[in-house]
């Protein structure tokens, strides 16, 4: 149940609880007075016709002495009291008044005639007022009043208990809100706080509230959900400071090979006793050694601009077939100056939403390590092949199944050579920063970043790369684009 939907629902009960109580406990007690009236009623009854034969004797209605009512003091009591008036309203007798009191006084007739034989009932007491005939005619008008003390004393205890019944009933009815608050409200917001605390601690505790389905398991929920991300963002972090604590280490690893190169060959052009021959070999050499350097910080330089989030790419339309003609171009002189044969192919219709530099620069990645890692003699191939084509006859027998699954519904472009494996424990590491599987690292004239950036640079363009290896066969490297 909603939270709000439970606090209306217990606003709602707290207000007619308490008058649902009280009409409850007032019809009881009306239904207990209405029987205790009954039985009070017959028992006064009983004690007025008690006390009715000696009252309607005629000869007590006339003025007399004291004595002449012993008889009718007799009958007299605590709770009952008897009163004799003549017709004409004298007040005769009444057990009211001290025993010494012999005064006699009239009253208004009109009063006393009132509710004659009727019962009267008050707050403390009944009241009867009843003519006596004497030979036809009314000599007087006794008065019965009986005291209700049983009655006001219960009516008293009722109170009292009505009362206390009142206090236990609150009390007990906002305990029991006082609980199901803390239950629904406080206890909750208090373990969501604990849970916040301890996250802010670093300290994990398992999350019950977020099964709740109320707000303050919604908002557990959310909670849930911003410490994923979270932690999700501090463990991106670690693992992008890892990172660039291992390019330091990898780049200065790195740079150091060719630094301890040229200072060695600079100190010995400083020597005059060396010859020209071996003069220019050694410039050849610090030539070739800066290049390294350069290129080396220039993948540094363009890897560390993708991994920014403003990075992106122009992407451009261009016509495929003219495409991957220019791209694909300039790689027969590199094949050539070490004695490669290379095999270049296309099958490619359409246009493609490609930016024309970072992806000349994928393939000129690829084609580098490919050439590079190629011994004297050996074969290298360059394909670009649409969905629709079949893969060319050249392709590994061990990489043919694999590739026409991965290739499904887009264009590949297939860069493979012969020469060295990789080991399959090292294939997923390829594409990991700095990572050169061969142990070549800083003698092989690379930086370790081209295929990082190549596979950035594809997935930037929502495609995909893919590398498989085979011992006696070589290497074979894919890149995926969407077409259309």
């Amino acid at each position: 149940m909603k939270l709000k939907t439970w606090l209306m629902i217990s606003y709602l009960t707290i207000m007619l609880l308490p008058v649902v109580f009280l009409f409850l406990l007032y019809i009881s007690i009306n239904k207990y007075d209405e029987q205790q009236d009954l039985t009070e009623y017959v028992s006064i009854y009983n004690q007025v016709e008690g006390v009715s034969d000696t009252l309607e004797n005629g000869d007590l209605y006339t003025l007399s002495s004291k004595e002449h009512y012993r008889e009718v003091k007799r009958l007299a009591s605590d709770q009952v009291n008897l009163s004799l008036y003549r017709y004409d309203g004298i007040a005769l007798f009444s057990t009211k008044e001290p025993p010494t009191s012999q005064k006699y006084f009239r009253v208004n007739v009109e009063q006393l005639y009132q509710n004659l034989n009727e019962f009267q009932k008050r707050h403390s007491s009944y009241l009867i007022k009843k003519p006596v005939f004497k030979e036809g005619e009314m000599v007087g008008i006794y008065e019965v009043t009986v005291q209700r003390k049983k009655w006001v004393e219960e009516v008293h205890n009722r109170t009292i208990l009505f009362i206390a019944c009142a206090i236990i009933f609150f009390i007990v009815l906002y305990t029991l809100v006082l609980y199901f608050l803390h239950h629904r409200l406080n206890k909750p917001l208090k373990r969501l706080q604990e849970e916040m605390t301890n996250f802010a601690n670093g300290i994990n505790t398992e999350n019950q509230i977020k099964f709740r389905r109320d707000e303050i398991g919604i908002l557990s929920s959310h909670f849930e959900k911003m410490k994923t991300q979270i932690e999700q963002s501090r463990k991106a972090l670690e693992e992008e400071q890892k990172e660039k604590q291992f390019i330091v280490a990898a780049l200065t690893h790195d740079l150091k090979t060719p630094l301890t190169v040229i200072q060695a060959y600079s100190e010995a052009l400083e020597r005059n006793d060396m010859v020209d021959e071996n003069r220019q070999e050694y410039k050849n050499i610090l030539t070739e050694k800066l290049k390294l350097m350069k290129q080396m910080l220039n993948d540094l330089s363009i890897y560390t601009s993708l991994q920014s989030p403003q990075n992106s790419l122009e992407l451009v339309s261009v016509e495929g077939q003219e495409f991957f003609d220019m791209v694909f171009s300039g790689y027969d002189e590199q094949c050539v100056n070490k004695n490669l044969n290379l095999t270049v192919q296309q099958h490619i219709s359409g246009v493609y939403q490609v930016d024309v530099k970072q992806i000349t620069r994928v393939i000129d990645n690829l084609m580098i390590n490919a050439i590079r890692h190629t011994k004297q003699g050996q074969r290298v191939w360059l394909a670009a092949i649409s969905s629709e084509s079949s893969l060319p006859n050249w392709v590994f027998h061990p990489f043919k199944e694999k590739i026409e699954l991965w290739r499904m519904k887009g264009t590949v472009i297939l860069i493979q050579n012969e020469g060295s494996y990789i080991p399959k424990q090292d294939v997923k590491r390829v594409f990991e920063p700095f990572t050169q599987v061969d142990g070549a690292r800083g003698l092989g004239g690379s930086s370790g970043l081209g295929l990082s950036i190549s596979k950035i640079l594809m997935e930037k363009h929502q495609g995909k790369i893919g590398l498989w290896s085979e011992e006696n066969y070589g290497t074979l490297v894919a890149c995926w684009i969407k077409e259309g």
